[in-house]
């Protein structure tokens, strides 16, 4: 890595590519609709790579070095970028290498639950909680958050006696920071999940694969610093921060008295992660501080404009600047348009945003709109989104 890529000054990612240019890439963001949708919905950022980590990935490849991955560097970077930005020391020797934040999740839930066991979840909240946990077998408890977008504690406890019911094991589901909401729990709240978690014997599974997304005026609070946590379990990644979702990397971070239970992750499960990904990974976590810096002041300035444009265009929408992430969670329900807005939005808007009712319960009547994107197309995704709406007598 160059001293010239590391030092040099970063503008703003989000200013980067064209629309143009972004209508040709092939991901899932950009393939999924029509070439007249502005996708603004899945969490891909549009943004160029950050230059430390395109030199390693090309450097790699120019190397042939495409075998398999391994954990040492991963877990390395991961502890330097912690300790640098959470003043957290994440010990190496507790962590294993997954494919990726989800995937992680999925087998961590296999050694400490088993089929008809309960998994507890904060709705509304990613999806694929409920996907992968009902796919390995397991119950769903529900403990929706409060009015303001916050853990409810009592609701919170009495999901945990309701999953421990029958003496089954539980786990819980920790989204932080929170996706939709863009919550970013405090240390006070990650310590009252500890206690709440210790007293009905429920294992935390802490989902921080945004945690690098929390600029200046919040903190992340890595779940395993907070005391109590000790049982728990963190999955962490470079890829939301970084934009690295195609590049297929994540760890499994264990509390102190868990190291014994992931040290049973079978070894296979680390060759689900891609060593470009991880290559990819570890330069975003050593060298990528200057970029992810400057996407931070460029997405706080996106998630403040998105509030300005719908306080202009669609002043009846609910829209709370989030903490952390890139996501914004709209609450759309004063609008009139059912439970599903994003329908609306795509049919009569040409804008793509993710539909709130996969989200579970409180998903109902809202949609997820991903702000990581030009200021110029995001004008145009609300400008479209406020003509979108019913004129008296009909649609437009």
């Amino acid at each position: 890595m160059s001293a010239g890529t590391r030092d040099a000054p970063v503008a703003d990612p989000l200013r980067g590519p064209t629309l143009a240019e972004l209508r040709r890439r092939t991901s899932m963001k950009w393939r999924e609709y029509p070439p007249d949708v502005l996708p603004l919905w899945v969490a891909e950022m549009d943004t160029r790579l950050a230059a430390p980590v395109a030199e390693a990935v090309h450097a790699a490849i120019d190397l042939g070095d495409t075998g398999y991955a391994t954990v040492e560097p991963y877990a390395q970077a991961l502890a330097e970028f912690a300790g640098r930005r959470w003043d957290w020391r994440v010990p190496a020797e507790r962590c294993a290498l997954v494919p990726d934040v989800m995937l992680g999740i999925v087998e961590v839930l296999k050694l400490v639950t088993a089929p008809d066991d309960a998994v507890v979840v904060n709705s509304p909240v990613y999806p694929p909680f409920y996907a992968f946990t009902e796919h390995l077998g397991l119950r769903v408890v529900e403990s929706p958050l409060d009015e303001d977008r916050r853990i409810d504690f009592a609701a919170l406890d009495a999901a945990f006696a309701s999953a421990r019911a029958g003496g089954h094991r539980a786990a819980y589901l920790l989204c932080s920071p929170h996706n939709p909401t863009g919550t970013v729990h405090t240390a006070a709240e990650l310590a009252q999940v500890a206690a709440l978690a210790g007293e009905h014997g429920v294992r935390v599974v802490a989902d921080e694969i945004h945690a690098p997304l929390v600029p200046p005026g919040a903190r992340h609070v890595p779940y395993l610093t907070v005391p109590g946590a000790e049982r728990g379990f963190a999955l962490l990644s470079a890829s939301k921060a970084w934009n690295l979702a195609g590049l297929k990397a994540a760890v499994a971070v264990a509390g102190e008295e868990s190291a014994g239970e992931l040290a049973l992750m079978p070894e296979e499960v680390s060759h689900g992660a891609s060593h470009l990904g991880a290559i990819a990974h570890v330069a975003a976590f050593r060298h990528g501080g200057p970029w992810l810096d400057a996407l931070l002041a460029g997405l706080d300035e996106s998630r403040r404009l998105l509030g300005w444009l719908l306080s202009e265009r669609l002043p009846g929408v609910e829209y709370r600047v989030p903490d952390g992430t890139f996501l914004a969670w709209l609450d759309c329900r004063a609008l009139g348009l059912g439970d599903d807005p994003a329908a609306v939005f795509l049919e009569h808007g040409r804008v793509a945003l993710a539909s709130g009712i996969p989200f579970g319960t409180g998903g109902a009547g809202h949609a997820r709109l991903n702000f990581a994107t030009s200021p110029e197309v995001l004008t145009e995704a609300v400008d479209r989104m406020a003509a979108a709406l019913p004129e008296p007598g009909g649609r437009p």
